[in-house]
């Protein structure tokens, strides 16, 4: 597969939105990319320009950066399968967690049985797009908000359910070091509640301390985080796991609304080299 150059990635940007909403997410990938420097990130594409596969690869820094998850869109489950099995994107033999539309989800599992690779689903999402920002909350809460900093760091890892020590950690802060966030402060002026934007321009890790719950906390972050991205020209979503449906209301009455013929969906293969390491 061919790597994208600046250049290139400039131009794969605009044809991305031509393919909305089943592009979001490599198209949040490709728009942070080319506006923020942050951990560097390797786009591939089966040919070019008219590529019909498009892969968002994450460079590892360490051998456990096992958060630097990869991203496939395709306009070609045959190419897709063809480029799975017959090139070296992917080192088959080590573990990957790779997001998709869940449309192609048959195609990657029968690539996988092929290699020889267990696979698990970690997850399945409904995609949340911003089209009515007019229902977004104005600031009506007394409250302190601010962006988080890196002493933050810690607190958000821990209280994040897929938290799993420095591995964790290093998303975390590369996540609060180069692309926005939105925090509640308390009277110590340390954070109560906050929400992060991930490498893939999604808004996420909303989360109020227990003892903060109740106040409209949650409904305030989303509403200023939405409106900094919209003020920046970023594309405003998020995901939102399927049984998670607290959440779907939330950011449905705050205007969100999503597309119900698509879903994405996270796959781990190998996860069992995990626990090796």
């Amino acid at each position: 597969m061919k790597l994208l150059s600046s250049e290139e990635l400039r131009e794969v940007e605009k044809t991305l939105r031509g393919y909305l909403p089943k592009s979001q997410q490599v198209y949040g990938f490709v728009f942070l990319i080319n506006r923020v420097e942050a951990d560097r990130i390797d786009v591939f594409v089966d040919r070019w320009p008219e590529f019909r596969v498009l892969l968002v690869r994450p460079v590892k820094q360490e051998e456990n950066d096992f958060y630097k998850g990869i991203s496939i869109f395709t306009t070609d489950e045959a190419s897709l399968k063809n480029e799975l099995l017959q090139t070296d994107i992917l080192d088959w033999t080590q573990y990957n967690c790779l997001s998709f539309d869940i449309g192609h989800a048959e195609t990657v599992k029968a690539v996988a049985a092929q290699k020889g690779v267990p696979e698990t689903q970690l997850s399945m999402c409904h995609m949340m797009i911003l089209h009515n920002p007019s229902k977004l909350q104005t600031n009506r809460l007394s409250v302190q908000l601010s962006s988080l900093q890196e002493a933050h760091v810690d607190l958000v890892n821990r209280t994040w359910k897929f938290n799993s020590g420095k591995y964790s950690e290093r998303l975390i802060r590369n996540m609060v070091r180069s692309y926005p966030s939105c925090c509640v402060l308390g009277s110590d002026g340390q954070p109560v509640a906050w929400i992060l934007t991930y490498s893939y321009c999604a808004m996420g890790m909303l989360y109020t301390l227990p003892e903060h719950r109740g106040r409209g906390y949650a409904r305030a972050l989303i509403s200023a985080m939405a409106q900094k991205l919209l003020s920046e020209g970023y594309p405003v979503y998020c995901y939102i796991e399927e049984e998670n449906t607290l959440s779907y209301r939330l950011f449905q009455s705050l205007g969100f609304s999503e597309d119900p013929s698509y879903r994405v969906t996270w796959y781990s293969f190998n996860e069992a080299l995990l626990s090796l390491r």
